[in-house]
């Protein structure tokens, strides 16, 4: 008879009770008490985007679209036979308090609060959220607090394919050596790092917020807007932060987003607007400073 290694054993067990627990999971009530249908991401995470398409914010005079820095997400993944939440809420600064008020009376923890831009016309912030328990009792909890907010829960308009981008995305991507995505009238890049990273001694996918993020807006002549956040360990934080500024993008946050992860992660948030393949070549350098999954 052949026998499986405890070890390996030990895994498929993991990987299939993982499985089992996402099957369980209601999703489709989930949704319902969020307010928003959610989609199916890798590692069994359910993910929600809600963008703040009701927000008119100006950079530079640059008209942000929702995808490139406004855009709230909420990620659920399953922890046994409940599930663990983890998002980050664009909020204006009078939603702020309303908003942290409401989700702390509801179970959920405030993780960070901070900006990722600077000079935007109106002030926007951004509060990172987590907790863990009865999926359709935390998305109860982040609906009513949402509530307190003009977040839109209306589903988004289909994304315009990279055609219609005044890119050459094709090019963007031989430099930065990754595919990227159109969204929006965004194009944009998901970067996983190399390590596995865990929060609370719970595995997180890259989907619910560990990977890098780089985004592109068209803004006319082969220009581009940029922004997103570099995902990095504290050794790789001064030398990407020097790289950028070295280039001409602009470093106008530094902060981690969670709390108990490991290894702990600080994030880094960057805005230019020039050249699109001069902008993704000095996006290619900083990132061959950070350990990322490569071709990815």
């Amino acid at each position: 008879m052949t026998r499986i290694p405890t070890a390996t054993a030990a895994v498929l067990a993991l990987v299939l009770c993982t499985a089992a627990s996402a099957a369980d999971i209601g999703w489709s009530k989930v949704d319902q008490a969020l307010g928003k249908k959610g989609t199916d991401q890798p590692g069994g995470v359910h993910k929600y985007g809600l963008p703040r398409s009701d927000l008119n914010v100006a950079l530079d005079g640059v008209t942000l679209k929702p995808a490139l820095a406004l855009g709230s997400w909420l990620a659920f993944q399953p922890a046994g036979n409940d599930a663990m939440v983890m998002g980050d809420l664009v909020l204006t600064d009078t939603e702020v308090s309303p908003v942290m008020a409401r989700l702390i009376e509801g179970g959920l923890e405030i993780t960070a609060l901070h900006n990722h831009l600077l000079r935007t016309s109106i002030p926007v912030f951004y509060m990172h959220v987590g907790g863990h328990g009865d999926p359709v009792k935390l998305a109860q909890a982040l609906h009513a607090g949402l509530a307190l907010s003009k977040t839109p829960f209306t589903q988004a308009v289909a994304s315009p394919t990279s055609a219609s981008l005044e890119l050459d995305t094709a090019a963007i991507e031989r430099v930065l050596g990754y595919k990227g995505t159109a969204n929006g009238g965004v194009y944009q890049f998901s970067i996983p790092r190399a390590e596995a990273v865990s929060e609370g001694g719970m595995s997180i996918p890259p989907s619910m917020g560990t990977a890098t993020a780089l985004n592109f807006q068209p803004t006319g002549g082969g220009k581009a807007a940029i922004t997103g956040d570099f995902v990095m360990l504290g050794n790789e934080v001064n030398p990407i932060l020097k790289t950028l500024r070295q280039h001409g993008i602009e470093v106008t946050a530094l902060h981690s987003h969670m709390i108990d992860d490991s290894p702990h992660l600080f994030f880094m948030h960057f805005w230019a607007n020039d050249d699109a393949q001069r902008l993704a070549q000095a996006l290619r350098t900083a990132l061959d400073l950070a350990n990322l999954k490569r071709g990815s």
